[in-house]
């Protein structure tokens, strides 16, 4: 390939090194589906050769679009929602897309519909909505939103563009792994049953307990927090019948931990304990979490693909829930007495 040239670089530029018309490495540029496998490696090599970035305000012109993709996000500052919101940027900004983003706080009293607004009037060229509560979604459905929309749900919907990590599958792995330890009792703390993530891990925990015919003990909800599980960990006053608990998240899960551990109980010794999201101090925990973990930068990626093939209006591609992985460490054990 040619060198590369000291000013920055340009499509013609691009289309030289590639050995195309500056028309194809335009079309390559708005993934038109028409271009041959070849024509398209060389034109992607070239790109990355010269470290050319697209002239976004000329592009707009061309296509009437921005390039910017609006995000409602729940909860920011929560570990899941603000990971997924930073893989959907990183995604985006690999595919030439950039983020807006509005988040939404239970203290806060700006309503979806003011996100939504205020988004649209910055000419986003599609939504998406993270880590939502059914009360957000069902708010969604009154506003009349003329972008492509995505919602992050573990359930397909007939309204929007819907794609998640498969929370149904994590569930289960955890009540698999417990059973197979051989723990016939398990108490599921969830989290509060208004986010459709919580209400996703609730159901399939009870489905996954029925099929292996274990006892059905009620949930106990929670708010995701490590305060409100530690003061129910605290309120126990004596050792209880269950021998294992599904935390709805790892910051649940230190909590339970942190507050048996001050009322006297052993993890996993008296009690297993499982968390969800595989947060980066989930293996310096003490002891080390048995948690479920979600592949966010894969959740990113299928975010913007989907939104990328509604802005181009081809066909959305098929994409199945993203697989989670159970990662067993030291907060589970077979139960207290069958060792």
């Amino acid at each position: 390939m040619a060198s590369i040239p000291s000013d920055k670089p340009n499509i013609r530029q691009v289309a030289s090194i590639a050995g195309v018309s500056h028309m194809t490495v335009s079309r390559v540029l708005n993934d038109h589906p028409n271009i041959k496998p070849e024509t398209r490696r060389r034109v992607l090599e070239a790109i990355e050769e010269l470290d050319y970035r697209p002239n976004l305000a000329a592009r707009a012109l061309a296509t009437q679009r921005t390039g910017r993709i609006g995000v409602i996000v729940e909860s920011a500052v929560a570990f899941a929602p603000s990971s997924v919101l930073r893989a959907v940027e990183r995604a985006a900004r690999a595919a030439g897309y950039s983020i807006t983003s509005v988040a939404l706080h239970d203290d806060d009293p700006l309503t979806p519909q003011d996100a939504v607004d205020n988004l649209t009037a910055q000419g986003v060229d599609a939504l998406c909505v993270v880590a939502p509560r059914s009360s957000s979604v069902a708010a969604l459905r009154k506003i009349a939103i003329t972008v492509p929309l995505l919602v992050v749900k573990a359930d397909s919907d007939p309204t929007f563009l819907t794609v998640s990590v498969d929370q149904q599958a994590g569930a289960s792995l955890v009540v698999d792994h417990l059973v197979a330890l051989g723990h016939r009792d398990i108490l599921h703390v969830a989290g509060p049953l208004d986010w459709l993530d919580a209400r996703a891990r609730e159901r399939a925990f009870h489905a996954r307990a029925k099929s292996w015919g274990i006892r059905e003990r009620p949930i106990v909800v929670g708010d995701w927090t490590a305060d409100f599980a530690y003061d129910f960990a605290m309120g126990l006053t004596r050792l209880p019948e269950y021998t294992a608990i599904f935390a709805a998240n790892d910051d649940t899960a230190i909590g339970l931990i942190h507050g048996l551990h001050d009322r006297g109980f052993d993890v996993p010794g008296d009690l297993s304990v499982v968390g969800f999201d595989d947060v980066p101090l989930s293996r310096h925990f003490l002891p080390p979490l048995t948690t479920v973990r979600q592949d966010f930068h894969a959740l990113g990626q299928a975010v913007v693909e989907m939104l990328h093939a509604a802005m181009e209006e081809r066909e959305i591609p098929h994409l199945t829930r993203i697989p989670t992985e159970l990662v067993v460490r030291g907060s589970t054990a077979s139960p207290r007495g069958a060792r």
